[in-house]
Order: structure tokens, then C-alpha cells, then sequence
């Protein structure tokens, strides 16, 4: 079973999510010859205030 995960910065639209999941199940399938009911896909959203670098958050730079 095809597990992808997808780790964005920001929120997306339910409907850029939509989109998205559709066009990767259609690559798995094709390039892992599956079944579209076993591809899952884990989108994972972060916000500014949940990420940082050299010691900041990101909403505080």
C-alpha cells in the first residue's frame, strides 16, 4: 500500500487539496501499477507560529 505524504507550509483550499490528491493517486497508479483504493495520501500543514529556523520562528522573522 502506497503511502505519500505531503508537507506544505501555509493552509491550502479544500479545493487545491482536492486537486492535488487526484493528480498524485493518478501517478502512483500509473507508476506503481495499483489500485487507486490502496493509495493514501497524508497532507500535513504548518503554520509560521509551528516552524523555525536558526532559533526563530518563522512569524518572527
Amino acid at each position: 500500500m502506497p503511502l505519500v505524504t505531503v508537507k506544505v507550509k501555509g493552509v491550502r483550499t479544500i479545493e487545491q487539496k482536492r486537486a492535488l490528491v487526484k493528480d498524485i493517486t493518478e501517478a502512483v497508479v500509473k507508476h506503481f501499477k495499483v489500485q487507486p483504493e490502496v493509495v493514501t495520501i497524508d497532507i500535513i500543514e504548518y503554520g509560521e507560529e509551528n516552524m523555525a529556523k536558526a532559533g526563530k520562528l518563522f512569524i518572527d522573522r
